[in-house]
């Protein structure tokens, strides 16, 4: 084990398991030696799920408590089956209701965030269209469910996805009715897919200096700290362990001596689940 103690303004951690229920989250990310984590509130593979139930509420809020990790770096992610761009209004209408029904469960376990991958046209209509139905429904969301903050996720660039520029996710925040209530996540494989440079210092420097220009920091809520197996601009969402793709450790030194992204959660969705524990430990060590 490191001490971390002069390391505090670094919140480490993995997307865990919520398998027998959503306070075992917190229990998985004690095992890896997490100060963050992210987790599904339902099953993601499906449009409806039960009801949380008030025991399993209160568990989540006792060993919430307990375990120090405060709602600032818990990011729950929903279903991948949602599309709030979907130019047809039905398909739509039922991502909305799913995604509001999500936002309500993160209220209910007093959390903060919900991370979302923006959202696909489809190719049937248009890339400004689809920005504009985006936000129109994180608008409407906004008013179903207090409190919530919608945080955007960065998308390698894949089919007909929103998201791998930054204009498009800035576009989306112009948008936003409420600005205190949307923010951003950078996915780190990505970014890099999407063509953002980011293996060595120059390219780096340029592509946080052109997120603060384009977004800006003040969005950001949170890093999925991911290697990637394929080179920038490959539009490839492969995630790789950290250490074992193409970014290097150069980056990862360079990232976690960055005051930029201090006091946020940094979740790893790395491919062995087997060496979180050690990811963070050896993530904790690259700080100066």
């Amino acid at each position: 084990m490191i001490n971390i103690e002069n390391k505090i303004n670094k919140f480490i951690g993995a997307h865990v398991s919520t398998q027998g229920g959503v306070s075992k989250a917190f229990e998985n990310a004690e095992n890896i030696g997490a100060r963050a984590f992210a987790l599904f509130t339902k099953n993601q593979r499906r449009w409806d799920s039960k009801p949380l139930e008030e025991g399993e509420i209160k568990k989540f809020k006792e060993f919430m408590e307990k375990s120090g990790i405060s709602p600032e770096y818990i990011l729950p992610h929903n279903s991948y089956l949602h599309n709030l761009g979907n130019g047809d209004n039905e398909k739509r209408e039922k991502s909305l209701n799913a995604f509001i029904d999500e936002m309500e469960r993160c209220r209910q376990l007093g959390l903060k965030y919900l991370n979302m991958h923006p959202g696909s046209h489809l190719n049937e209509i248009s890339q400004e269209e689809c920005i504009r139905l985006i936000a129109n429904s994180i608008n409407e969301a906004h008013k179903k469910v207090s409190d919530i903050v919608v945080v955007l996720e960065t998308t390698a660039g894949q089919g007909s996805n929103i998201g791998s520029k930054f204009e498009e996710i800035a576009e989306i925040i112009n948008l936003i009715e409420d600005k205190d209530r949307i923010g951003v996540c950078i996915d780190t494989c990505h970014t890099l897919a999407a063509g953002y440079e980011l293996k060595d210092e120059e390219g780096y420097e340029k592509t946080m200096n052109d997120f603060e220009k384009i977004i800006g920091f003040k969005y950001l809520k949170g890093v999925h700290l991911n290697d990637s197996k394929f080179d920038t601009g490959s539009k490839k969402d492969r995630h790789d362990s950290i250490g074992k793709g193409v970014l290097g450790e150069e980056f990862f030194i360079r990232f976690m001596n960055d005051k930029r992204f201090d006091n946020i959660p940094i979740i790893l969705e790395t491919i062995d689940e087997t060496i979180w524990k050690q990811e963070i430990e050896y993530l904790y060590n690259l700080i100066k």
